[in-house]
């Protein structure tokens, strides 16, 4: 496992690299998944296409979008744009993804930004790539009772998708935050630490929407121009202002018939 941590000046700036490896043998072990579980896992994975240690952990994420299909199992990629400088530019990243991995340090006490990184139901966080700690994690939240369901409803009108959902009630001490997703992606990596590669991608966020939570007041989303309903999929969840605890999610299927 290859970590690297980054250190950044008041202006943004990355001044000191430090990378730390540390070389161990694991077994792969089988995932055991039974239906009906009562709890979620959210999944937010800050990476990008700039950093040498982060394909293993996008590699996992397919792997559990694979393994809980039909689970209520919610990932997110966020391509972070710190590593942009260093010789190729990420055309995933955004700075609002940067600055949502930086609210987690302070949520969760994290000293430095980091890929991979791996924030679940925004309590706690993982080197993204650590296989056994995050699906241990995974199926701990599937097994832990909540007591609510967030349900998404959307309709599509040209360029525009109107949300609904229930299942939550108003909360000033929250938030909705709406995730547009691209399920799959693919790039051909041409400079820096992954040059030469060709990298593949799932479930990219592409937009994110923080909401006051209102049920009576539908949310209207912009969607892209490469936008098709078989591609993408919206997912919604329910975060605390004050430290970042994920109380419940959902999930709307655009090529769903409902």
């Amino acid at each position: 496992m290859k970590s690297i941590r980054i250190f950044a000046a008041a202006a943004g700036i990355c001044i000191v690299l430090i990378a730390a490896i540390s070389i161990r043998e694991e077994k792969t072990e089988d995932v055991t998944i039974t239906t009906g579980n009562p709890g979620f896992a959210l999944l937010e994975l800050f990476t990008s296409e700039g950093c040498s240690s982060c394909p293993p952990a996008d590699k996992l994420l397919e792997e559990i979008r694979e393994n809980f299909q039909n689970q209520p199992v919610y990932i997110l990629a966020f391509h972070v744009d710190y590593w942009n400088h260093l010789g190729w530019k990420d055309q995933f990243s955004k700075a609002e993804f940067t600055q949502r991995q930086r609210q987690y340090s302070r949520w969760l006490g994290v000293g430095s930004l980091y890929t991979p990184q791996l924030v679940i139901n925004g309590s706690k966080e993982f080197v993204g790539s650590d296989r056994k700690a995050v699906l241990e994690e995974v199926t701990a939240n599937l097994t832990t009772a909540k007591s609510n369901t967030l349900t998404l409803h959307c309709t599509i009108e040209g360029n525009k998708a109107l949300v609904t959902y229930e299942g939550v009630a108003r909360d000033e001490r929250s938030e909705l935050v709406l995730a547009l997703v691209q399920k799959a992606a693919q790039s051909n990596v041409k400079a820096g630490e992954n040059s030469g590669r060709k990298l593949s991608h799932v479930q990219i966020v592409k937009s994110l929407e923080h909401v006051r939570i209102d049920p009576s007041q539908p949310v209207t989303l912009t969607l892209p121009p490469d936008f098709t309903t078989a591609d993408w999929e919206l997912i919604g969840f329910v975060q605390q202002k004050s430290d970042g605890h994920a109380s419940m999610a959902g999930r709307f299927d655009f090529d769903s018939k409902r």
